[in-house]
């Protein structure tokens, strides 16, 4: 009898060891796209980038209880925040938003999990602006850039580009303006310190006296009296971000933050006229374009 129970023992322990199931691969991602409000425009931003994302996480299956990371991609600074306070086995891509806040909320982190952030910036890269205002003079130029205390780490990005001037938070944005006009070109970036709403038109009154030009950091600034700037568009960006998402899923490893990498060109004639550089195609054609 004893025999006889050991043996039905081992039949049971042998029927339980068969109809285990295999653990399943780790494979796959999935993802999800964060939105910070329900504007038109949003949902038009989540609606393209949606249709970007699906061939790349197309082999994950629901039916499998797959072990994944989950890829989140975050649509403006809202958006951003909401996703690094996720408490979750996974990464963040985010877009349509300016590098310096997305530093700031960045820094915030723990550096593990800000190790599992990386980010499309929203403005032009200071290169291709540099870039363009060589094709407006049709010459090499001599350009300045301010950077606040939340702007400090663009400097690398702006080595060999322009000449830095440093402003700090009590610094008169006139005084600053005043070190910078020596340059023939101002390069603004978004550092809300130096450029917003309230002194915009007044930076640019004063440096279009002095007969200098601005590369402003939008075309909204190129409408209201820039000289020019390098610009992405909904398409433009959504696409970089699919192909860092197609990159992560690939080989595991999250891409560095990036300016964006598709950008067309946005001038403002009349400025431009007044002075007195005379706009050749080549600098209205200054573009790269998406696949």
């Amino acid at each position: 009898m004893k025999r006889l129970r050991a043996l039905i023992a081992g039949w049971v322990l042998a029927a339980g060891a068969a109809a285990a199931p295999a653990p399943v691969p780790v494979s796959g991602y999935r993802f999800q796209i964060i939105t910070g409000d329900e504007s038109g425009l949003t949902l038009r931003i989540a609606e393209d980038l949606y249709k970007r994302l699906v061939p790349t996480f197309a082999a994950f299956r629901t039916e499998l209880a797959q072990r994944r990371r989950m890829v989140y991609i975050a649509i403006g600074p809202d958006a951003l925040r909401k996703a690094a306070a996720q408490h979750c086995d996974c990464v963040v891509i985010s877009a349509f938003t300016a590098s310096q806040v997305w530093r700031a909320v960045v820094d915030r982190l723990p550096p593990g999990r800000a190790r599992s952030m990386t980010a499309v910036y929203a403005e032009p890269a200071p290169a291709d602006q540099v870039r363009l205002a060589t094709l407006l003079y049709r010459r090499p130029v001599r350009v300045a850039a301010i950077l606040g205390p939340e702007t400090g780490f663009l400097q690398p990005a702006l080595l060999g580009q322009a000449e830095v001037l440093q402003a700090a938070r009590d610094d008169d944005v006139d005084d600053v303006l005043a070190r910078a006009k020596r340059s023939e070109v101002l390069l603004a970036l978004p550092d809300s310190a130096i450029y917003n709403p309230e002194n915009i038109r007044n930076i640019l009154l004063s440096t279009y006296r002095r007969k200098q030009a601005v590369i402003g950091f939008s075309s909204d600034m190129v409408k209201v009296g820039a000289l020019a700037t390098t610009y992405s568009e909904i398409e433009d960006i959504n696409a970089q971000v699919a192909e860092m998402a197609a990159s992560f899923v690939a080989s595991g490893e999250l891409p560095e933050p990036q300016f964006p990498r598709y950008f067309h060109t946005a001038i403002n004639e009349g400025v431009a006229r007044s002075l007195d550089i005379l706009v050749t195609n080549e600098a209205r054609r200054f573009a790269r374009a998406r696949p």
